[in-house]
């Protein structure tokens, strides 16, 4: 039966009803758990446009080939939206479909504007992602791919370890990430796109993108990197392709003279060394020797090494005094007759993680009441001490009282139970989603001594200590590591991670500067407590050595 026009705005009143959730709430591609919301959304815009199809049987037949694409996608994707979501290629798609393809959709059948579903469309796009949504996500996959050392062909067949909804980027999704690589003058992630975009159009995938167009930006991108030779490679082939392309015939000769002046240069760099005689090479294979060292690794590579499992520092023998053991924490009343499973993760500094210490039902009424308040996760700016957003901690985090429900409560005595730590000083539990490629880089929890006000407004000291609890497995990536000392902590879903931040001296334990890898397929929950110094002076009695 076909809808009537006075029927269809209903669609409008009904389709609303389910954004209201999302009018307050920006970044979403920080939060897979926000996202899924979005998922939902998307359901209604392709059920709101089959109804428009079926009310006009003769629409062009590409809108419908749209929809049924659509169709069959969201089906899918909204029978397991954290699991979908967890794929960051389904991720990124989604951002790019709802900020950019379903605009273009509107532009195509904007010339009958007495549809209900272009009203409905219209009003919905305020509730859409934004262009910053889809740079995100864009710029998280070229984070993953860096992190873990994927090709780009792996990211856009889909081969990721652990996925669940495998998913296949077009041309047009690989061009979209070369370019917006292009715009920030990341010229080694822009070859990397537009060569698998010209790979997969090589292949015969059909495009609205053209070779030339793919091939203009790679030659340039090749030739920022200082690889003239192939620059001009891609640039001859180019000009066979469109002979009268007025860039590529200007780059030609530039290329072909910079290749020249190449030549005569290292001509004469040769005349020079052959007369100076060979170079000893010792110093440099002391120097390379030197370098292999964990130690001297850059933190920003020693951090992508324990994301990969690469790099860990623990030796046989320091894993031989790692033990497992049921704790009681002094026959303390709650674990006497059901001590809790603690095992050590790291001996320096000392980690330990307690086994089935939050249930399911628990962590889902953590999620359900955090999922609402979930906004961009802050940090404290050492230069004022306040809460700041910050590019480098990709999540959304919500703080959960203890007074506003009864399980917060007793989450936050079964803490103070096993740590024999006071709660009343500490932080409110808070709560935190990693998004698409969703991170925390290297930091540490305590305030240095060059940030005197870092907390000061709490009036309850340092943070001594973090507990952190991992509410839900991750499929790939996630660990927790500490680059300094070489350690990495895996997520598993009802476990808890716990260590000091500062000596018994009340001076900060360096080694605990830590970081949350990205999350590269599935989606991590976690919650965790900051416990402060004030409270703890009968609890945890003052070292007189500096690192006791």
């Amino acid at each position: 039966m076909l809808w009537t026009r006075m029927e269809l705005p209903c669609w409008c009143l009904l389709l609303l009803s389910c954004l209201q959730s999302l009018s307050a709430h920006n970044d979403f591609f920080t939060s897979i758990g926000q996202m899924t919301d979005l998922l939902y959304t998307e359901k209604d815009l392709v059920t709101s446009l089959k109804d428009y199809i079926r009310a006009e049987e003769n629409k062009l037949e590409r809108v419908k080939r749209w929809a049924d694409k659509l169709d069959s996608l969201t089906a899918t994707a909204t029978q397991d939206p954290e699991g979908f979501l967890g794929h960051p290629v389904n991720a990124f798609k989604l951002m790019k479909r709802l900020n950019t393809e379903w605009g273009d959709l509107e532009s195509l059948v904007l010339s009958d504007t007495t549809d209900g579903f272009i009203s409905n469309l219209t009003i919905q796009r305020q509730y859409f992602p934004t262009e910053e949504d889809q740079t995100g996500a864009a710029k998280a996959l070229l984070r993953l791919q860096d992190t873990y050392k994927l090709d780009a062909n792996t990211i856009s067949t889909g081969n990721l370890p652990g996925v669940k909804h495998k998913s296949q980027m077009t041309v047009e999704d690989c061009y979209e990430l070369g370019k917006i690589a292009y715009s920030d003058a990341d010229y080694y992630h822009t070859e990397l796109w537009m060569a698998q975009a010209l790979k997969q159009l090589d292949e015969g995938e059909e495009s609205t993108i053209d070779k030339v167009t793919v091939l203009d930006y790679l030659s340039y991108a090749i030739y920022q990197q200082g690889e003239i030779e192939r620059a001009l490679e891609y640039t001859l082939r180019l000009l066979k392709l469109d002979p009268e392309h007025q860039r590529a015939k200007g780059n030609l000769k530039y290329f072909e003279f910079q290749l020249e002046k190449q030549r005569k240069a290292a001509e004469e760099t040769a005349r020079t060394q052959e007369e100076r005689g060979k170079r000893d090479t010792s110093e440099k294979k002391k120097q390379k020797k030197q370098k292999n060292s964990f130690s001297m690794i850059p933190e920003r590579k020693k951090y992508e090494m324990l994301c990969r499992g690469e790099g860990l520092k623990m030796t046989p023998r320091r894993q031989s005094r790692l033990f497992c053991r049921y704790f009681d924490n002094n026959h303390h009343p709650r674990f006497v007759l059901a001590p809790v499973k603690q095992q050590d993760e790291w001996d320096r500094p000392y980690i330990v993680r307690y086994l089935d210490i939050i249930s399911d039902a628990e962590i889902e009424k953590v999620k359900q009441l955090a999922k609402p308040r979930l906004r961009r996760a802050t940090v404290h700016d050492p230069q004022t001490g306040k809460l700041t957003t910050a590019q480098y901690r990709v999540s959304k985090s919500a703080w959960l009282t203890g007074y506003e429900d009864p399980v917060i409560e007793r989450i936050n005595e079964r803490i103070e139970a096993i740590t024999g730590l006071e709660m009343d000083t500490a932080e409110e539990l808070q709560v935190a989603n990693y998004g698409v490629g969703g991170q925390y880089e290297p930091h540490f929890d305590f305030g240095r001594k060059d940030e005197p006000d870092a907390f000061k407004e709490l009036g309850t000291g340092n943070r001594i200590a973090t507990w952190l609890f991992y509410m839900s497995d991750v499929t790939a990536g996630g660990a927790t590591v500490f680059p300094d000392v070489g350690a990495a902590v895996w997520p598993k879903k009802g476990t808890a991670v716990f260590w000091y931040n500062l000596f018994a001296s009340g001076e900060g334990d360096y080694s605990t500067r830590h970081a949350a890898c990205p999350v590269l397929v599935g989606n991590k929950w976690v919650s965790n407590k900051w416990i402060h110094e004030r409270g703890q002076e009968w609890r945890r009695p003052c070292g007189l050595n500096e690192t006791e």
